[in-house]
């Protein structure tokens, strides 16, 4: 088989692929990344490499071993109950009467010989992770990932059911790598009194802590933890304060009088 030819100065044009999924990829960080569990600093390193192992949409770090408390961890054949691209050396972290079973590991292989790495998922092993002075949740920020929230003046509804529980020409577009478009409300643009706030939390390592969340209930049909609000975002998302965003996989959202389709992610809830 030949491949075709091609004019000279040609120049092809390809779509961008994701990386082969059954690769361990890293690169050298230049930030300082600590890691503390109680008063005691585990990790203090400003040499971390970030590592995407297979399978997983986000990066870990790994840390040189002299840039961590080798002296709290402990040889473990217990293993991690998620899979560390087949690590075969995990330790338990040990403080004082505490044990966290399974809470670092090595990796085979020579280019990530003599590093470090540390459980994120599931449970944060770890009480709070630092880079540079900026507290980061849930997973290392993604150098390859942007989350942009942009002001507008689009005209964006939201419905449910066919009731309009937001209207607004002042949102705040969301824009971040590989997920839905986010529409951030003014409060008093929202129907508030159409939702029952929960006690939910939860963290992003690009957005800080959103703890406030509603749900929707109207007779059978309850949708839970639907709309969200940052009260104390992350300074590079400041603009986003106090403003609700609801989940556009369970809700119906208008964009200047086109009604969007609904997208499909992580965060889609059965049966919407």
């Amino acid at each position: 088989m030949t491949t075709p030819s091609r004019n000279p100065g040609e120049v092809p044009f390809v779509r961008r692929q994701p990386e082969p999924a059954d690769s361990v990829i890293w690169e050298p960080s230049d930030r300082w990344v600590r890691g503390t569990k109680g008063d005691v600093t585990v990790v203090d390193s400003h040499r971390p490499l970030l590592v995407w192992e297979p399978g997983r949409p986000v990066p870990l770090y790994a840390f040189p071993a002299e840039d961590v408390r080798t002296d709290l961890l402990r040889r473990t054949e217990r293993r991690a109950t998620r899979r560390h691209a087949g690590a075969t050396v995990f330790y338990d972290l040990v403080l004082g009467d505490e044990v966290i079973r399974s809470a670092a590991w090595s990796w085979p292989g020579d280019e990530l010989a003599g590093y470090i790495g540390f459980e994120w998922f599931g449970h944060e092993v770890l009480d709070h992770w630092y880079e540079e002075e900026e507290e980061i949740f849930v997973h290392p920020r993604d150098p390859h990932k942007r989350v942009d929230a942009l002001p507008s003046t689009r005209h964006v509804q939201v419905e449910i059911d066919g009731t309009v529980v937001a209207d607004t020409h002042t949102p705040v577009l969301l824009f971040e790598t590989h997920l839905p478009v986010r529409y951030y409300f003014p409060r008093e643009d929202v129907r508030l009194d159409l939702f029952v706030p929960t006690d939910a939390r939860t963290r992003c390592p690009y957005k800080g802590v959103a703890s406030e969340y509603w749900s929707w209930a109207d007779g059978g049909d309850v949708r839970p933890d639907i709309a969200w609000s940052y009260p104390d975002p992350l300074p590079a998302v400041g603009i986003i304060k106090d403003r609700v965003a609801f989940y556009n996989e369970s809700v119906d959202i208008v964009v200047d009088g086109e009604r969007q389709q609904r997208p499909v992610s992580f965060f889609s809830k059965p049966k919407r």
